[in-house]
């Protein structure tokens, strides 16, 4: 069978394996774009850290387990195909999804919660682990040789799309309710779950529709391919070196930059920064739709100049200025607030539920202090009237409303940390794909693509809202670590990588 030449077979390719691994991304994504709201359902009350922590640790189990995903359905790849493989994927993911969404809470079921979600989460990392290997093998088996950075950098858009999706709907559910309602145990916060199921019929049908990969198609008609692929791609002294260099040299640093740039960034936005829900989504989403087109603009570079400098310079930029950026999150959202001021120079918007001249209990405040900067404080939170002076008692910040010139200062950010993203992530498709013969690829780029993702990229969030809960003294000492993965892959792979492009890809 020959491989498509055409440009119509090709588009239909890449929009065939595209829409289900975007649609992976999405089921995979909602959970961590929803932790703080989940953390309230399926934990006890009382402890919103550890249960933030908790929520973040089963988010992080899901990244875990994607290497076993990999190697249960590489193997399968490499054995029956690719396409047969991916849509058994896809069905996998979006029907855990859809069930996380069924749930009940832990103030309904206890313990059971938790524990369910936890085994659904396993099964959507075990599925997301067999997912893009098949995508990023399919499409380069189509693709020709000199424009296969090009057309694997579309399956690469397909993770950060997942997250605009994702944040999309999330934005779009909530605004159409109040908080209360969205935070409910049968709440809005449901709702991007269940609309999986609609979304993953879809890009069933179409994948039903596809065919399979002329490469590998070719391989199994001459009766050549892998009888074991596992033990190929690990037993194999030359093999097993190649992916500890794909590891080590570019997917783990690639990893912690991802997660760094797209979830700790809004997760410290929000909780750290305390910056308001919305404000703190729509930026992300702005900047994210500006840095998109740049994984195109990277992969199509890569088929001219080769993989490895780009990777390279984008790890080397993150490092370098990773703090400087995260520092000005908190020198932007500092909100020195007075403990007496004039209520002539403080606009104050009340819900009272109780009060008296000398005390207000509230139960939504929001706050518009002298410079301009607004903020919004909790029910308990109480408010002092003496002698003409406004003292607030006990305050605690929940949101704040950026000023517009800093929020666009902040979209900006956003993009220039994406920008990374795409530096690292669009060349790295076609990067392994050509590092590997056709009988084992499935099974030997999925590994360290999993493991450098998985592990070391997923457990971000959690490893930094871990550090900076237990040193408190530097907020943004969970920075350390994605830094400090971030240089020793830039050393290795500087070191050790080839920047050579390979056009022929063994068979």
């Amino acid at each position: 069978m020959n491989r498509p030449s055409s440009t119509t077979n090709i588009r239909k390719v890449i929009t065939a394996s595209s829409l289900g691994t975007m649609i992976e991304w999405y089921d995979f994504y909602i959970f961590g774009m929803l932790a703080k709201t989940i953390s309230t359902q399926f934990f006890p009350e009382g402890n919103p850290t550890a249960a933030l922590l908790s929520t973040l640790a089963i988010f992080a189990a899901g990244f875990i387990v994607r290497p076993f995903g990999a190697l249960v359905f590489g193997r399968l790849g490499d054995l029956i195909g690719r396409k047969y493989t991916f849509l058994l994927t896809l069905i996998l993911m979006g029907g855990s999804t859809f069930l996380i969404g069924c749930v009940p809470s832990y103030a309904t079921i206890g313990i059971a919660a938790p524990i369910l979600v936890l085994l659904l989460r396993l099964l959507q990392g075990l599925a997301l682990g067999g997912e893009y290997g098949g995508a990023a093998t399919y499409v380069a088996e189509h693709s020709p040789a000199n424009k296969r950075g090009y057309y694997t950098s579309w399956i690469q858009t397909t993770a950060t799309l997942g997250l605009f999706v994702a944040l999309g709907i999330i934005l779009l559910v909530k605004s159409n309710m109040s908080d209360a309602a969205f935070n409910a145990e049968w709440g809005g916060w449901r709702y991007p779950f269940w609309i999986s199921i609609v979304l993953v019929g879809v890009s069933i049908y179409i994948r039903m529709k596809m065919s399979e990969s002329p490469m590998f198609s070719k391989l199994k008609a001459e009766g050549k391919t892998s009888a074991n692929p596992l033990k190929e791609s690990f037993r194999n002294k030359a093999n097993f070196k190649m992916v500890l260099l794909a590891l080590f040299g570019a997917v783990m640093g690639q990893g912690v930059i991802w997660y760094t740039g797209q979830f700790y960034a809004q997760s410290f936005l929000e909780n750290t920064c305390k910056v308001d829900f919305e404000q703190s989504r729509t930026l992300m989403l702005i900047a994210i739709a500006f840095a998109t087109p740049f994984f195109i603009l990277w992969g199509w570079l890569s088929d001219k100049i080769g993989r490895k400098w780009i990777m390279m310079v984008g790890m080397a930029l993150a490092i370098f200025t990773y703090r400087p950026i995260f520092q000005t999150f908190l020198d932007d959202t500092k909100y020195e607030v007075p403990e007496s001021i004039s209520p002539k120079n403080l606009d104050i918007q009340t819900s009272l539920l109780s009060g008296t001249q000398d005390s207000l209990l509230v139960s939504t405040s929001n706050y518009i202090l002298p410079d301009g900067k607004k903020f919004q404080t909790k029910q308990t939170d109480t408010v002092f009237y003496n002698s003409g002076q406004l003292s607030i008692g006990k305050i605690n910040i929940i949101n704040k409303v950026l000023p517009k010139a800093t929020y666009w200062k902040f979209v900006g950010l956003i993009f220039l940390m994406i920008l990374y993203v795409t530096m690292v992530y669009g060349p790295i498709a076609a990067f392994l794909v050509e590092m590997f013969p056709t009988k084992i690829r499935y099974t030997s780029m999925s590994l360290p693509y999993h493991i450098g993702n998985g592990v070391f990229g997923g457990l971000v969030p959690f490893i930094g809202l871990l550090l900076s809960t237990t040193y408190k003294a530097d907020p943004l000492v969970g920075l350390w670590y994605p830094i400090g993965v971030a240089v020793l892959c830039l050393v290795i792979g500087t070191l050790y990588l080839r920047n050579k492009i390979d056009r022929n890809i063994k068979d």
